[in-house]
């Protein structure tokens, strides 16, 4: 369903013009790896996973889109799965984590809220210093609306250099944590200026 989906809205996009990627390879070839990006609306969503097609994103999403029968089983055929945002259990982590050794790429909008202020949250630096992956910063601007997609508004998308993490104790993971929301406000105000 990812790739079918997927596909079609590349195609969609491409035809009006909709969709500009930077810096793809900057990608990391042979290994799992993090994306790590802002998060203003559902269509950040789409944009990133057309912008690195044909990979495949699994994306983390809030518990609460699980919710429904029908909603589970298309976002689950999506690759998404659940989080508990507000209790974080070992599931939390051990999902992704085995995701990355098997060489996925796991989508984490680590802001977890599509409010482009709310601080960013340890998770995506945690779960990348127990898979022992890189984590790829990125920045998504364009539309936050189906409207703006089809009335002109272009998606674009900047990968930044990969961030190794591999840092020992909650001070070290935290500040590490604050370089990498640097890096994902830096791409947004780089593409911003493009």
């Amino acid at each position: 369903m990812y790739s079918f989906l997927g596909n079609i809205a590349k195609f969609i996009l491409k035809i009006f013009n909709r969709v500009e990627v930077h810096n793809l390879d900057k990608l990391p070839k042979d290994s799992g790896f993090i994306i790590a990006c802002n998060h203003i609306s559902w269509v950040d969503i789409v944009g990133l996973g057309v912008a690195l097609l044909p990979k495949q994103i699994h994306f983390m999403a809030k518990k609460e889109l699980f919710a429904k029968k029908w909603s589970k089983k298309f976002i689950t055929s999506l690759n998404g799965f659940p989080v508990d945002r507000e209790n974080p259990g070992p599931s939390s982590i051990k999902i992704p984590v085995k995701l990355l050794k098997e060489g996925k790429i796991v989508g984490i909008f680590p802001s977890g809220t599509r409010d482009g202020d709310a601080p960013l949250k340890r998770g995506a630096v945690t779960i990348a210093n127990l898979a022992k992956v890189q984590i790829v910063p990125a920045a998504y601007v364009g539309p936050t609306s189906l409207k703006e997609i089809f009335t002109g508004k272009k998606m674009r998308v900047i990968i930044g250099e990969p961030m190794q993490i591999s840092e020992k104790g909650k001070e070290a993971l935290f500040e590490a944590t604050d370089e990498l929301s640097k890096r994902i406000n830096e791409l947004e105000v780089q593409i911003k200026s493009k």
